[in-house]
């Protein structure tokens, strides 16, 4: 660490110290977490209040780091895919596709994928995008007192598990998405079976939002609460569901043109402040809700594809353009996908001999959309502060890394 840096570090920590010893002589000083319910993981969130009413938030992270770009410098772009995996860990897949693709179009063999794999990865991150996304509004909705919807999303969501570890092996880590290829192709019937679950889910999500989106209790407690003026947004990196949630119609599926989704269509849900402000805590809940149903529309004709153009032959092989050895030629690349919270980016430096990259820097959503956090939660209820922390659905595993 450089002179330069520690005095920078010494300088805001003396800043921090000061604010907290003039915060204590007539305002509370409360901690909620790192063991605390509503914080979603180990992060602590030291609250300046007055009363009930909260003057500033400061998050403290660092609880659940995991070396990861560490990692990634002492291991072959294959070997930390399963590292990727733990980051956002209720959407591993999402991860992994993101490494992978980046490899890949270091590598040059992006345009030499089959068309089956391209297909299989996007039906499989889009089930994960739903579980993910599942446990985001059932975890919500018990913040708020709604206690149904958290063990309707967890079964719903436990149909997803069961079918990701059937192709894969795993329920939450699956490791499945490799360099040039897949680690095993679809097993024998999945479609069916991922076709009967898109018949089962949709109607179960139109009985969602009748006992939870559209409850006159949880308008009352997201609408107006928590708003998120789309500049601001901006101002921070904000992405995912956050940032669409503010009325930015911002999807790299659709930007990027990444993978098969060109060719796939979906429309990007937006908050429109239907019940209160645009990019208020409930538009952003209802843009994951709309999410869903997107992502159902995107599986459906991804089995289509699978079904009746990209049939399972003997010959197939989704090992077949693994790579035997993987060595990029010297460059500086930076990758980015739409995860299921936002922009997950890999930013690489390889240095043209070594198969394990100089630099890995990974960009994870949640740590810029928690940063927001202090900036929408001045002068709010505790209780409100709650349904805002619950509202931009980060994970501490892409806080952290």
């Amino acid at each position: 660490m450089s002179t330069i840096t520690i005095s920078k570090y010494n300088e805001a920590l003396d800043r921090y110290n000061k604010k907290i010893a003039d915060a204590s002589v007539e305002d509370m000083v409360l901690n909620m977490g790192p063991q605390h319910p509503s914080t979603h993981g180990v992060l602590r969130l030291e609250l300046i209040t007055d009363g009930e009413i909260v003057k500033e938030v400061i998050p403290h992270i660092g609880y659940l780091h995991r070396c990861f770009e560490k990692h990634a410098e002492s291991l072959t772009y294959q070997q930390t895919i399963p590292f990727t995996d733990r980051m956002d860990y209720l959407a591993s897949m999402n991860n992994s596709h993101a490494w992978v693709m980046g490899v890949e179009r270091m590598l040059g063999i992006d345009k030499d994928i089959p068309k089956r794999i391209e297909y299989i990865r996007v039906l499989v991150c889009e089930l994960n995008r739903i579980a993910s996304h599942l446990i985001a509004i059932g975890t919500y909705g018990i913040d708020i007192g709604a206690f149904t919807p958290f063990l309707w999303c967890f079964t719903d969501r436990e149909h997803i598990m069961g079918m990701l570890e059937w192709a894969s092996g795993s329920r939450m880590l699956y490791n499945y998405i490799w360099v040039g290829g897949l680690f095993y192709d679809l097993p024998v019937g999945f479609e069916e079976r991922c076709r009967e679950f898109v018949d089962y889910f949709k109607p179960k999500m139109v009985e969602l939002n009748q006992l939870l989106t559209n409850n006159q209790i949880f308008i009352s407690r997201t609408a107006n609460v928590g708003v998120l003026p789309l500049d601001v947004a901006i101002n921070y990196g904000c992405s995912g569901p956050v940032l669409r949630g503010s009325g930015l119609k911002y999807d790299l599926r659709r930007i990027d043109n990444y993978s098969a989704y060109p060719e796939l269509d979906f429309d990007i849900p937006v908050g429109k402040g239907e019940m209160g402000t645009v990019g208020d805590c409930w538009d952003r809940y209802k843009v994951r809700v709309d999410e869903i149903d997107q992502s159902l529309k995107m599986i459906e004709q991804c089995l289509d594809r699978l079904q009746k153009e990209l049939k399972r032959t003997p010959e197939f092989d989704p090992r077949a353009k693994l790579p035997r050895k993987i060595t990029p030629k010297a460059q500086d690349y930076y990758m980015r996908a739409e995860g299921a919270k936002g922009e997950l980016g890999f930013y690489f430096i390889a240095d043209g001999r070594s198969e394990v990259p100089f630099r890995a820097k990974a960009r994870g959503p949640s740590f810029n959309n928690l940063s927001v956090l202090p900036a929408i939660s001045k002068n709010v209820m505790i209780a409100d502060l709650i349904a805002i922390v619950g509202s931009i659905d980060f994970v501490l595993g892409e806080v952290d890394r």
